[in-house]
């Protein structure tokens, strides 16, 4: 998994709050100072989201990026299909096993490609369960229980 997830979370969930406070669009310069990424970088990103549907970009004026359905209808596990489709989770040996030195090689990777592969399946698994709308709601909490520490 690299560090696109993340960004596309932080994106996504940028987005949201934006619009759920202010009812507006951000352009991919505003995003990538909010995730401290070149805009070039944030605008790949943008089109990843854009083809799985989770964003809208508008040009010209009044223009700009938006969600393209409800935060509550975009999963973490979309994010993860739309940026890391390629990407392992857990990297496995990049040169493989040499069955021709070490009799137990193949052995060894067939297992661990089980064990892998059912830790992937649950992180992908918990991915569903968490939703834009979740971290939206978060993040407004933190908000709040901040400004209450910070006014008294």
């Amino acid at each position: 998994m690299t560090s696109r997830f993340a960004m596309a979370i932080h994106v996504l969930g940028k987005l949201a709050f934006v619009h759920r406070e202010r009812q507006e669009t951000l352009t991919s310069e505003d995003l990538a100072k909010s995730v401290q990424a070149h805009p070039v970088v944030v605008r790949r990103l943008l089109g990843s989201l854009r083809r799985a549907g989770l964003v809208e970009t508008k040009r010209g004026v009044g223009g700009g990026i938006s969600l393209a359905r409800s935060p509550e209808r975009i999963t973490l596990r979309d994010v993860y299909d739309a940026v890391e489709q390629d990407e392992e989770i857990i990297a496995r040996n990049p040169k493989g096993a040499n069955p021709c030195s070490c009799d137990i090689a193949p052995l060894i990777n067939e297992y661990l490609d089980e064990v892998f592969g059912a830790a992937e399946q649950a992180l992908k698994d918990s991915l569903v369960r968490v939703t834009i709308a979740d971290l939206e709601r978060e993040i407004c909490d933190r908000l709040e229980r901040c400004a209450k520490r910070t006014a008294s």
